[in-house]
């Protein structure tokens, strides 16, 4: 089968992945779920930019000697997983995107929204972005339990938001997958939507909200497993 690379997005670690990375074990995919520097359990590395993301999943791919990976990005991880997607060259089976943002060349991740808040709480907390207080899950499909454990993990480190991307090849040459979950707006933002005219991308839905590894752990993996079916594009 096939190896999958799943990195969460902001303020989450390796351990959001377990219930999808368990279903996937079970499909007889190797999975390998990344925590980026500066979170979770590598909370006390060295002080972590967007580059650094980008060289935290280029050089996990390498480490372990993966061919024919796909690499999944979620929320902010989309970032990073769509820089390292063009680095790694002809290991890359396919890029999946899940309800993420994408790069955009000489943008940061801040770029294109109102972000004036995310801005000054990432100043008044030192160069660091707290998870949301729970009123901001609401509508998204999450248990108490699960909205907690959102709330209580790692402040995401504030610089990976506001440094540019730099794109070494365009996205909409790659292969790749977009999982919008309908929870949270019905439509891709515009720079997806412009990378969804590509005939190497796809566009799947998910009726549930942002954080589709806890919502609906089981639809996700299944939205993995096949896209990591997909054939790659000649």
């Amino acid at each position: 089968m096939t190896d999958l690379v799943l990195v969460a997005g902001a303020w989450l670690g390796a351990w959001a992945w377990d219930e999808v990375a368990a279903e996937l074990r079970a499909a007889g995919h190797d999975v390998h779920a990344l925590t980026l520097s500066g979170l979770a359990e590598r909370r006390h590395t060295q002080p972590a930019g967007q580059r650094t993301h980008v060289r935290d999943v280029v050089e996990e791919v390498e480490r372990l000697g993966l061919r024919e990976v796909v690499l999944v990005g979620h929320s902010y991880a989309g970032v990073p997983v769509g820089q390292a997607a063009g680095r790694i060259g002809d290991r890359l089976r396919r890029v999946v995107f899940v309800d993420a943002n994408v790069p955009v060349h000489g943008e940061s991740f801040l770029s294109g929204w109102p972000s004036g808040h995310a801005r000054r709480t990432i100043d008044a907390q030192g160069g660091y972005w707290p998870p949301p207080g729970p009123e901001e899950y609401a509508g998204q499909g999450l248990t108490d339990e699960q909205i907690a454990h959102i709330v209580g993990a790692t402040p995401h480190p504030g610089v990976t938001l506001t440094e540019p991307a730099v794109l070494d090849r365009p996205l909409d040459e790659l292969p790749a997958t977009y999982v919008k979950c309908l929870l949270d707006g019905d439509e891709p933002m515009p720079a997806v939507t412009a990378l969804l005219g590509s005939d190497r991308w796809e566009l799947v839905k998910l009726d549930t909200g942002h954080w589709p590894m806890f919502s609906q752990p089981g639809a996700l993996a299944r939205v993995l497993h096949e896209a990591a079916a997909r054939p790659r594009p000649t």
